[in-house]
């Protein structure tokens, strides 16, 4: 995960080299722990969920203390899972890895929960797309890694090889979810940021 990951003035997440946007989904709630300088770690908050073959970023409308947004490599994320409960809205809860800087043992840092809720339409687009996407993302990251058995970190980048144009051009478009499928990439190549998650600084992680 990255705190804050860099964004556009319009609060568009700036994407990596190799990343392509699926969609985006707006008024979503979401929940995180173990967020530095949050009470008692945990923050809630309401704003836009972006989903790219890379990770998912949610960006909040306003900021809540000292947290604009939270990036969740795809490739860090586990034990996901689409909830439907009675009194409650639909939401997706799971586990989010931290990305460890190469110079820090992972031992200092501690796994994230997550959940997604959305209060505003159904989610008819955005669950398919997003667990047929992760799903394909391990599958080439696990071909990958049979390919390279003495890799010792998975990079998150690893998931910008994973095909996805096919799946945008098939996914079910649900009259009832107001998620926004990209047909077209929003951002010039010549803005694209040239970096790697393990650049983050150690702070942006929360430590145990």
């Amino acid at each position: 995960m990255a705190l804050n990951p860099q964004l556009f003035a319009n609060g568009m997440p700036v994407p990596f080299v190799g990343e392509m946007f699926v969609l985006a989904r707006d008024g979503v709630d979401f929940e995180i722990d173990k967020i530095p300088g949050a009470h008692g770690g945990h923050v809630k908050a309401r704003g836009t969920i972006y989903l790219s073959n890379i990770c998912l970023v949610f960006v909040a409308k306003k900021p809540v203390g000292n947290f604009v947004a939270f990036d969740m490599p795809l490739l860090h994320v586990h034990d996901e899972k689409f909830n439907q409960p009675i009194f409650f809205c639909n939401n997706i809860s799971g586990f989010v890895e931290p990305v460890v800087p190469d110079d820090q043992r992972r031992s200092l840092y501690s796994t994230h929960s997550f959940k997604i809720l959305f209060k505003e339409g159904g989610c008819g687009t955005f669950v398919p797309l997003f667990l047929n996407l992760i799903a394909s993302v391990r599958q080439y990251n696990q071909h990958m890694a049979n390919s390279a058995p003495t890799a010792s970190r998975v990079d998150p980048l690893q998931a910008a090889q994973t095909p996805v144009e096919d799946m945008m051009r098939h996914a079910y478009v649900d009259p009832n979810d107001p998620t926004k499928i990209f047909l077209q990439q929003p951002t010039p190549e010549s803005q694209l940021r040239r970096r790697t998650y393990h650049s983050q600084p150690a702070e942006n992680s929360y430590k145990v």
